[in-house]
């Protein structure tokens, strides 16, 4: 049965939301994993034919303070939190954590075991976008909370789900997509539903 992933990124401290799908339901999760090597051990475990990460896969290029592709997405999806270069996110402290924990997992994933991943960036606000609208004024908890409704997926969990969770699931969503001719867009390295 292929199953497809999707990975929430956070700092140190909330660690991974992991969401695994098939066609049509969640298989796996949403759950927290708090390191690294955990998440990579999970994925690993079930074996998804794509990974879709909520984290950047690369720093702007020197003296950037964003990537084209972040830009092209800003304006033709929504709005996005930009990416720096790699010095900017090593002098931003404590808030570019996030990216630096998701470029430590793109590295674990791309590791010297030999073995090939198909790992893509995903951007789940601009998923949610895609497949429930745009959010004006609703609270985002409220707009993604729908657009996850919207998926008819089976085997939502029964428990209030975060929005970690819900990113994690619309980045697993997206992944899916990647497997299906024609339903991704793409914006640079970021794969976003067509």
């Amino acid at each position: 049965m292929a199953v497809w992933a999707g990975v929430d990124v956070g700092g140190r401290r909330k660690g991974f939301h992991v969401a695994v799908l098939d066609e049509w339901r969640i298989v796996h999760g949403p759950v927290n994993v708090t390191s690294v090597a955990e998440t990579v051990d999970l994925l690993e475990s079930l074996a998804p034919e794509v990974i879709g990460i909520d984290s950047p896969c690369a720093p702007a290029a020197p003296g950037a303070r964003s990537r084209a592709c972040e830009r092209r997405l800003a304006v033709a999806v929504c709005g996005i939190r930009y990416t720096p270069d790699a010095d900017a996110l090593v002098e931003g402290g404590s808030y570019y954590e996030w990216i630096r924990n998701g470029l430590a997992l793109y590295g674990a994933l791309a590791g010297a075991d030999g073995r090939a991943r198909r790992v893509v960036e995903v951007f789940p606000t601009a998923s949610w976008t895609r497949l429930g609208g745009p959010r004006g004024s609703l609270p985002r908890g409220a707009w993604s909370a729908a657009a996850l409704r919207s998926l008819k997926l089976e085997r939502l969990p029964a428990r209030r789900l975060s929005q970690d969770d819900r990113d994690a699931i619309g980045a697993a969503w997206t992944a899916r997509l990647c497997s299906v001719p024609g339903a991704i867009e793409w914006f640079g390295e970021i794969a976003v539903p067509a």
